[in-house]
């Protein structure tokens, strides 16, 4: 049995892959290679330690990262197909599966149905009986950040500062009612159940720690209390030694707003005395002067853990701030430099970002983009699938492909309002459960007569029987073979439901008709790809093969090649990425710090500054060979020029001024800036390497 690691680690990292004596924390810096530490890892406890793949499980924050790390560790491994074996997910992936085979455990029938964000957001609406839609994202967030923290609602309500707090816990004690009626959870439910079901079943969690030998984290610091109890319950027992591996990184800790807690990594080394840490200071990503930069800016926060990151990439460019006098001119420069540097160096659109701290800040950039003709694409854009009214219509054709996807049935039954309400679906819920059926079959069953009005009965079997009309056409053979014309069917539903009037009785006249005209492409989407259209393979498709191929691409979209295009992102979204040059743009008092509530406790803004301050390192060590910050003496809100202070995070960076003193411009006309861009590109100078 090898104890050597696998070729090309430093010293850190070899340590990091081959230690199995306990508990182990990796503190892995920005760009210090902690992905690979992973990979490499789950490789040596098979190939060197024999360890079954099928007791090896690896957690991460997104499935873009969990499937990015899967094709690594089968590219290690000599017989790839062990990596298949391997549990590589999320947090709430591994959730799913504990939930699905222990559901009875939890009170749960074994299809119960997972509702996301916008189906929680119409039951607290229901709930908090008010439109505010501001109120109803409050009380939403403050319920996931009670679930998040293991609180439930007697002990939210028992503990609320004020008349607003009570009001939030009274509506999720009301919601967890809600849900256990409809057989269903939240997306937070899905950490929360498995750790209330291992705490009060020792049976059950053992057999998961068993099946679970050892337990690889990625991304530790954002971890929040509900992941880290998870966590504790995996992998201690009485006799039973902790076997995992976190990964993580305090300066990069970002995401306290939805219940991350950096306290976790100090926690940690008090549930468990014989931790082993290990840091990864070598960066392979930037250049010195940007490193340099991001270790004055960070060691202004109290440290968990010392480190200072490294590079053998060289000195590099200096940093330059420019101080602009409004973000117009802020704008136009950047679409300028962009430019005029991708000319010079001769590199791809690609090469490019553009980070900001808020969403607002990104119209006006886009707008200079579009004038200079650079193509972009802009992080956390909403998937045209994720719309509402596109999801709502996708409920319908779910439905109809599939009468026991209970979400859908929530979500359609529901959208339009038809006379269904929450108290008959509680009801409904409760009598699925009895029966283990799905809500749509309950509501056929003998018996439930005798739970329901007919008032609330009638409704409710004439949109089933409306669904089960729809799915009859769909699937009934035509002349094709294929089930009567798509396109007819999809009109026949559209007009039915009379989606149109619910729009505009919902909404302004401008969103109504802007998601209107969604659903329309959509559909007109649909039919063409029908029996309107065909497809590459020159076949008809019926409304239920339509619905199978509409499901493959949400899950698939966003998986294309990255295109040739400037990306714009906010600090948030930017994270985990990096790029050869950055621009780094709005770092102003009041932006980057956010402002934040001014009449907060000193302790809260403190908190507040210090997570700010770790998103100015996230943004500047995104860079690997230029960074370049922008600050505006003047910023447009809400219609009027308010003046701007350049940010304390700009003073901390201890530039050298010979190196990147402050900017002053300028701005110029159209003419003179067109002259001074044909002066830049004839003016040869060396090209560093990209």
């Amino acid at each position: 049995m090898s104890s050597t690691p696998k070729f090309g680690l430093n010293a850190p990292q070899s340590e990091a892959v081959i230690y199995l004596d306990g508990p182990c924390l990796v503190l892995a810096g920005a760009g210090s290679g902690k992905t690979r530490v992973i990979t490499q890892k789950i490789a040596h406890l098979i190939e060197d330690r024999g360890y079954d793949p099928r007791t090896i499980a690896a957690l991460t924050f997104t499935n873009k990262a969990a499937l990015e790390m899967q094709e690594r560790i089968a590219k290690l491994l000599k017989q790839p197909r062990q990596a298949k074996q391997l549990t590589v997910s999320t947090f709430h992936s591994l959730g799913v599966k504990i939930l699905r085979q222990e559901a009875a455990g939890v009170g749960l029938k074994d299809r119960f149905s997972i509702m996301d964000s916008d189906d929680c957001f119409g039951l607290v609406q229901d709930l908090a009986i008010t439109t505010d839609k501001q109120l109803i994202r409050r009380i939403q967030n403050s319920i996931s950040l009670w679930k998040n923290g293991l609180i439930d609602p007697e002990h939210a309500i028992r503990d609320a500062q004020d008349e607003d707090e009570a009001q939030a816990a009274r509506v999720y004690r009301s919601y967890v009612a809600t849900l256990s009626a409809y057989q269903a959870v939240d997306f937070d439910d899905l950490i929360r159940l498995p750790v209330e079901l291992f705490r009060n079943n020792d049976p059950i969690r053992d057999k998961w720690q068993r099946r679970l030998r050892y337990l690889l984290m990625d991304e530790y610091q954002d971890t929040n209390t509900c992941q880290y109890e998870l966590v504790k319950l995996l992998v201690t027992g009485i006799n039973k030694k902790p076997m995992f591996t976190a990964v993580g990184d305090d300066d990069q800790a970002i995401y306290a707003w939805r219940g991350a807690s950096v306290e976790n990594l100090k926690t940690l080394g008090v549930d468990f005395p014989d931790l082993k840490v290990i840091k990864l200071e070598q960066n392979y990503r930037s250049t010195t002067r940007i490193l340099q930069a991001a270790n004055a800016v960070i060691s202004n926060n109290p440290k968990i853990f010392e480190k200072s990151l490294w590079s053998e990439h060289g000195l590099g460019e200096p940093i330059r701030v420019l101080g602009m006098q409004n973000d117009d001119q802020e704008a136009e420069q950047i679409a300028i430099m962009i430019s005029a540097d991708r000319f010079q160096r001769k590199n791809k659109w690609s090469d490019y970002a553009i980070l900001y701290r808020g969403n607002h800040q990104a119209r006006v950039i886009e707008q200079s983009l579009r004038r200079e003709r650079i193509p972009y694409t802009i992080s956390g854009g909403q998937s045209f699938f994720d719309k509402a009214e596109i999801k709502d219509i996708i409920s319908y054709l779910r439905l109809i492909a599939n009468d026991g996807d209970d979400p859908a049935f929530i979500r359609a039954v529901t959208t339009p309002k038809r006379g269904v309400g929450m108290a008959t679906l509680e009801v409904l819920g409760a009598f699925s459960k009895q029966w283990n059926c799905s809500l749509f079959e309950a509501a056929f069953k003998g018996g439930i007569e005798a739970k329901l009005a007919d008032r609330q009965l009638i409704p409710l079997r004439e949109f089933c029987n409306f669904i089960n009309n729809l799915e009859s056409r769909a699937s009934r053979p035509g002349p094709s073979g294929s089930g009567e014309n798509a396109a007819a069917v999809l009109d026949d539903m559209m007009k039915e439901i009379n989606y149109e009037s619910y729009l505009y009785d919902m909404f302004d006249d401008r969103a109504a008709q802007s998601k209107w005209q969604n659903v329309l492409e959509f559909t007109n989407w649909l039919k063409e790809r029908g029996c309107g259209g065909k497809d590459k393979s020159g076949e008809e498709k019926n409304l239920l093969e339509l619905t199978q191929m509409v499901a493959l691409m949400s899950m698939l979209e966003g998986q294309d090649e990255e295109p040739d295009a400037v990306r714009m992102s906010t600090l948030h979204a930017s994270k985990g990425l990096e790029f050869p040059h950055v621009f780094l743009v709005g770092v102003e008092e009041g932006i980057l710090p956010h402002k934040g509530d001014p009449d907060a406790s000193v302790e809260t803004i403190g908190a507040r500054v210090q997570e700010e301050r770790r998103l100015m390192y996230v943004g500047i060590t995104r860079a690997q060979r230029t960074l370049q910050i922008t600050w505006c003496k003047q910023r447009k809100r809400a219609g009027e020029q308010v003046h701007c202070d350049v940010s304390r995070f700009i003073k901390e960076m201890a530039l050298d001024v010979g190196d990147a003193a402050p900017m002053e411009t300028e701005i110029i006309s159209p003419k003179d800036r067109l002259a001074s861009l044909k002066a830049l590109l004839a003016t040869p100078r060396p090209v560093p390497p990209v």
